[in-house]
């Protein structure tokens, strides 16, 4: 069990590392919580850097969210509902950083790039369709907020449809209930109709 703590410690300092602000810090000067939608996360810094700046954030919260996870695999460690637990603390570490007062991202990508190598193979096809579904939210409503939290909801299917281990399934379920509070402002300000269209 000491082992297994330690992968857990590790995954969520490791998702703690705030890229986003690191990045906007480094090369403006500035806090990229008092700008834009005050998000760490990739898209708030697409807003304030440009699209390619976002799509390079959005990689590494997808890696440094795995690297937890790998590490916990290649050290024997196989049974689902401890690598899920491993995934979760990375997805919990970006975001409630301990480095930014526990007030960091929305967990979107660190969450699909848990999910994608969760399970070798099979995940990585279930990540894929998640990020179809995202696309085609995104391009039909222009909310990214909306098809983030929607698509994150289809995950759970996916595993089940495929007959995923059952911590898989329970997991996905949380990642999605947890980008549903994460958002909680979003949908809220899509219910009045004043959330900010990509």
């Amino acid at each position: 069990m000491r082992e297994v703590a330690v992968w857990i410690a590790l995954s969520y300092l490791l998702g703690s590392i705030p890229t986003g602000f690191l990045l906007v810090k480094y090369y403006k000067g500035i806090d990229i919580r008092t700008i834009g939608s005050g998000n760490v996360g990739a898209n708030n810094v697409r807003r304030v850097m440009g699209k390619e700046w976002g799509i390079f954030v959005a990689i590494v919260d997808m890696t440094k969210g795995v690297i937890g996870l790998l590490g916990a695999m290649a050290s024997g460690i196989i049974t689902p509902w401890i690598l899920s637990t491993i995934a979760l603390a990375g997805v919990l570490g970006h975001n409630y950083p301990v480095w930014l007062n526990f007030k960091g991202g929305k967990g979107v990508s660190t969450s699909y790039g848990v999910i994608a190598l969760l399970w070798p193979l099979n995940s990585f096809a279930i990540a894929m369709m998640g990020g179809v579904v995202w696309y085609a939210i995104m391009r039909t409503t222009r909310y990214a907020s909306l098809a983030s939290v929607l698509s994150l909801f289809t995950v759970p299917f996916f595993f089940l449809i495929l007959r995923a281990p059952i911590a898989f399934t329970v997991f996905s379920l949380l990642l999605a209930l947890l980008s549903t509070l994460r958002h909680h402002e979003n949908l809220r300000r899509l219910i009045s109709g004043t959330e900010s269209q990509v």
